[in-house]
């Protein structure tokens, strides 16, 4: 089963969205964990409420930060916003492959709630993309 760990600042979205859609996806293909580099410590839910409308089992997410990580062993770390990939990582052993996603903050939202889901449901969508165009099938 290949290990793969999802990076961005927070923790609290995107990450958390692609750890749940590559579990879910992968089918035992893949073991996802997500971090932050500055985590917010809270899981958005928005983010758990568009996971539970597409029916993906969201486990149990917590925001929590890349340095838990620090020293085990990933097949493949994927940044999924500029930031996180322009900052220095923790060194994870092995040589895991890497990824990045330039995928825009849901977070930074703003207007009426339906415009506001809908930008979740397009970051859903883009994960959801990548992951099916870029891991699925395996390389």
């Amino acid at each position: 089963m290949k290990k793969i760990l999802v990076l961005c600042t927070g923790n609290s979205c995107r990450s958390i969205m692609a750890e749940a859609l590559i579990n879910h996806l992968g089918k035992n293909r893949f073991s996802a964990e997500s971090a932050g580099s500055f985590p917010s410590g809270i899981v958005h839910p928005k983010a758990l409420e568009i996971l539970e409308r597409y029916g993906i089992s969201k486990g149990t997410p917590q925001s929590k930060s890349w340095d838990a990580f620090s020293g085990r062993d990933f097949d493949l770390v994927i940044t999924v916003c500029d930031q996180a990939a322009g900052e220095s990582c923790p060194l994870f052993l092995g040589q895991p492959e890497k990824l990045h996603w330039s995928i825009p903050d849901p977070v930074i939202a703003k207007g009426t709630e339906d415009e506001i889901d809908a930008v979740f449901e397009k970051t859903f969508r883009l994960l959801k993309e990548k992951i099916e165009a870029e891991l699925l099938p395996e390389k």
